[in-house]
């Protein structure tokens, strides 16, 4: 009859292996580990560490602060007129951007360099009838334009909400 094969398991000590393992990582990470350093004096110098502990020992109260200021009507106006222009400002081509707050400097220069001189009002309808016054004439109509419909359309929808 065969014999049973006895197999025996070392026990291992896990504490052993973990206290090697700790005095293999200096070696093994120098760099590693000097950069980390390097992190934690940074965060400390900048107080990073000193805002944290405050924060969490506090947190409960400035949870409740911001949760409090949160729920008002305002803040929640606020958050959807944000969300609202993040949307219409997506939308819009950075170049056109670009080009609006380009022309603000100088349009403002003009102005105050012409200051002290009187208003006329056929030098300012030759400027406004020239090519590029008529172009910007025709982009603020056209805003003013769309703005008009669409505050017709809220009109509308408003009337309509409140006949109910």
């Amino acid at each position: 009859m065969a014999q049973p094969i006895r197999f025996h398991v070392p026990a291992v000590d896990s504490r052993e292996a973990l206290r090697h393992k700790i005095e293999r990582a200096p070696l093994e990470h120098a760099e590693a580990i000097l950069a980390a350093y390097d992190l934690l004096q940074a965060l400390h110098d900048r107080g990073v560490f000193d805002t944290a502990a405050t924060a969490l020992k506090t947190g409960d109260e400035i949870l409740d602060k911001a949760v409090d200021v949160a729920k008002t009507p305002e803040a929640i106006r606020s958050l959807r007129n944000l969300l609202f222009w993040q949307k219409i400002l997506g939308s819009i081509e950075p170049q056109w951007f670009q080009g609006l707050f380009k022309a603000i400097p100088d349009g403002l220069a003009t102005a105050t360099a012409e200051r002290d001189e009187p208003v006329h009002v056929w030098k300012l309808l030759r400027r406004a009838l020239s090519k590029d016054g008529l172009r910007g004439l025709a982009v603020a109509v056209d805003f003013l334009v769309s703005f008009g419909r669409h505050l017709g359309a809220l009109e509308s929808s408003a009337r309509n909400s409140t006949a109910r």
